[in-house]
């Protein structure tokens, strides 16, 4: 574990170091998130943050993954600078989302074509174990789609993107390094580290957002280890250690609050008869805030949600995929339900169509 701490380690000082820097060049040229009726800060906020936390991963990956592993983690890299770039395209001026979403399986492509990740087989689920190769080129392609998005919509308030995304990196990189994956273990403690030093500016009051540019590759990333955790474990002996006996199901419940938002936020918007895509104030954290909770404490709310899901995935390891994905699913509609019946008699009409 030296390894991957001192590449957490790395990331974060290189993060730390840059987050200033980005942050007065970005007031200087008016590189800034203007408030507005579908936003909750009151300032105008420099929000390419994003750029710290790619190059201290970046930079934290390559000098501490040994030279003879570069191959293994260039097709990776490309992708990752793929969606990076988009993103830095996409905070200085606002691309349609066609353009975005190509841009996202352009990158997807090199991860699946070059590097072979890949949704394999359905793990038993339903019955069902190897996939037609198209039918696995197709599911794999919206997994990666759906996840990066998912991290992207929920960076909405302060620090909670980055909250949540750094308890699935742990997750994931101590996974990894208990398998002895040492490669990507060094992958999630990298991206750790540089997102803790951007927490550190992004905590409430916010002096920078992550933007697109942070949003979309965090997403990506995280994308990319649920696939790989969901094909490697189901691949481990029966009897080893740290396998777990619903490999979907777990994956889930490590990126679980995006995934519910997501999932949430389309539903309520198609009850409404309104685009899914349409912005509004139906996510999670809104609701949340509904109850009179500050920026930080609704961050801790949801952040500690996400550990108790996680620690569900660790007490009932031996669980089988339909039993864990079934309490998910029934435990995370309970819990969208309550929360919308506390929130329901707090709002006037008009709050209610925002």
């Amino acid at each position: 574990m030296a390894i991957q701490l001192a590449a957490a380690t790395t990331s974060f000082v290189i993060a730390f170091l840059i987050v200033p820097v980005i942050i007065k060049y970005s007031l200087q040229k008016n590189l800034v998130d203007i408030p507005g009726r579908r936003k909750i800060h009151k300032k105008v906020t420099p929000s390419m943050g994003g750029i710290a936390i790619f190059i201290g991963f970046f930079i934290s990956s390559l000098i501490w993954i040994d030279i003879q592993s570069w191959g293994t983690i260039k097709f990776i890299m490309v992708a990752l600078s793929v969606i990076f770039f988009i993103g830095v395209r996409d905070d200085l001026v606002p691309l349609r989302w066609m353009i975005k979403l190509m841009g996202q399986i352009m990158a997807a492509s090199l991860l699946i074509f070059l590097f072979d990740l890949r949704i394999k087989s359905f793990y038993g689920l339903f019955g069902v174990y190897e996939l037609p190769d198209i039918i696995s080129y197709i599911l794999t392609y919206f997994t990666i789609i759906v996840i990066t998005n998912s991290f992207n919509l929920i960076d909405g308030l302060d620090g909670l993107a980055g909250t949540i995304a750094t308890l699935s990196l742990i997750a994931f990189g101590i996974w990894f390094f208990l398998i002895d994956d040492f490669i990507f273990s060094v992958l999630s403690f990298s991206m750790v580290g540089a997102i803790f030093a951007f927490l550190i500016f992004n905590w409430e009051p916010s002096e920078v957002f992550m933007g697109d540019t942070g949003a979309l590759v965090i997403g990506m990333m995280l994308a990319m280890l649920t696939i790989r955790f969901i094909d490697l474990n189901y691949n481990l002996p029966e009897h080893f250690p740290y396998r777990f006996n619903a490999s979907i199901g777990t994956a889930a419940c490590f990126i679980i609050i995006p995934l519910v938002d997501t999932l949430r936020i389309v539903l309520l918007r198609l009850l409404k008869r309104q685009s899914p895509f349409k912005p509004d104030k139906s996510h999670i954290h809104h609701a949340i805030m509904r109850l009179g909770m500050t920026h930080s404490q609704t961050t801790l709310v949801l952040g500690g949600a996400h550990i108790f899901y996680i620690s569900l995935a660790l007490l009932f390891h031996n669980f089988s995929e339909r039993y864990i994905l079934t309490g998910v699913l029934v435990l995370s509609f309970v819990l969208s339900v309550t929360l919308d019946r506390l929130i329901l008699g707090r709002l006037s009409p008009k709050e209610l169509e925002e």
